[in-house]
């Protein structure tokens, strides 16, 4: 649907101009009319280039959406109307993707929509979990604190996932440097000794011998190598997406990891606490909460299981029953879940059990990154030493000929 930019008078003569998103010049007027405004100039805004090359679109990142949350939070706790609040977050916000995402939420509730079921309209920003919290908002009144929840939710939710990538970025940088050095001097330094040793003639240490085979063999099926990488890696995220059943047991292996896959229960511990208890605090449904916290788990083990305790409370069972029969999430938190049933304190519980595996999270983090600096260290240390002592084991041998 076609954006136009207007121009138009008020009652007192002040002009004022925005956009509206409709079919038509008719309709743009008809709706400035409604409004009690006396159109001036309408015309159909100039379509951007991202239009015509969507990867050239800008992406929302979670600040973003924190912002904009919190900000909107504010508006309505001050008693501003929803159409005003949108219209102001729209035109001052600097991502022209978000932008355009929320000046179709205004119109849309404009023309009569809930601001859930506008925000459902746009999954990739406003997910299942972010509408549900909005339309549970809605419904009970409380807007305004149930956005000020989704703030603090995005932001720990963030930081957990910072948290975890960024264990991930020293030991990937200086494995991928490790590789880049080695293969580099395969290709590039390694023929040069090896033209060196063919002038003095003779037979070369076994080491040698071997670096100097690798060489030839690099430089000969380095690219067919690369392609086989480039390959191995497509093949393996294509499957995931596309065959489930090898999501689902790649997924059980990477629980199963000695290091990272108590890592990642943790984390899973955590996004799901988090989620269920800041749902439940804003009066969404247990079940349908179950069943958005499923959907966001990330790991498709943890979605059947979250699933068949769905199930099992749909049959009349309690959370902490079908939970430990799981065996996914460690018995320490499903007694404290059951606890927080007998006493009807489930959201405090799922709250405190949600920092301590983010406290869990943080220290297994900090473990890992200790653990694998000296190993990548000694990894490149290695994998380079390794090559120059093999090139410089035949000098060796003609100094001690030559002496």
């Amino acid at each position: 649907m076609p954006i136009f930019q207007w121009k138009a008078r008020t009652r007192q003569g002040s002009l004022k101009k925005g956009e509206i998103e409709a079919m038509n010049e008719a309709a743009v007027m008809a709706q400035l009319r409604a409004q009690m405004l006396l159109p001036v100039t309408v015309k159909e805004k100039a379509k951007d280039v991202s239009e015509y090359l969507p990867f050239l679109k800008e992406g929302i990142t979670t600040r973003e959406l924190v912002i904009f949350t919190r900000q909107f939070a504010t508006m309505i706790d001050a008693g501003l109307p929803l159409v005003q609040c949108l219209e102001i977050l729209g035109d001052q916000q600097p991502n022209k993707t978000f932008k355009g995402i929320l000046r179709q939420v205004k119109t849309d509730v404009e023309q009569g929509s809930t601001f859930a079921d506008a925000l459902r309209k746009h999954p990739k920003p406003f997910d299942d979990l972010f509408v549900n919290l909005v339309q549970a908002g809605e419904i009970g009144g409380i807007l305004d604190t149930i956005l000020n929840r989704l703030a603090v939710y995005l932001e720990k939710a963030d930081a957990l996932k910072k948290k975890v990538k960024g264990a991930m970025v020293y030991p990937t940088t200086v494995l991928v440097i490790a590789i880049a050095v080695v293969v580099g001097m395969l290709v590039y330094v390694i023929p040069t000794f090896e033209k060196m040793f063919q002038d003095f003639g003779g037979e070369l240490p076994g080491p040698t011998q071997f670096v100097v085979n690798l060489s030839h063999f690099m430089q000969e099926w380095i690219g067919l190598f690369l392609a086989c990488v480039f390959a191995v890696v497509m093949a393996f995220t294509t499957a995931r997406k596309k065959n489930v059943a090898f999501r689902r047991s790649t997924d059980a292996l990477f629980l199963k990891l000695p290091i990272f896959g108590p890592l990642l229960q943790k984390v899973a511990v955590a996004r799901f606490t988090r989620t269920l208890g800041t749902m439940i605090a804003s009066g969404v449904p247990i079940l349908d909460g179950l069943d958005i916290v499923a959907k966001t788990a990330g790991n498709l083990v943890i979605e059947d299981a979250l699933q068949d305790v769905r199930a099992a409370i749909s049959e009349g069972k309690t959370i902490a029953e079908p939970l430990s029969e799981s065996e996914v999430f460690p018995g320490m938190v499903t007694q404290m879940i059951a606890v927080g049933e007998e006493t009807g304190a489930m959201e405090t519980m799922l709250a405190k059990i949600a920092d301590f595996y983010d406290e869990e999270v943080d220290s297994a983090v900090d473990a890992l990154t200790a653990m694998l600096e000296p190993l990548m260290m000694v990894f490149l240390g290695g994998s380079v030493g390794g090559l120059l002592i093999a090139m410089y084991l035949p000098i060796f041998k003609i100094a001690d000929t030559i002496g």
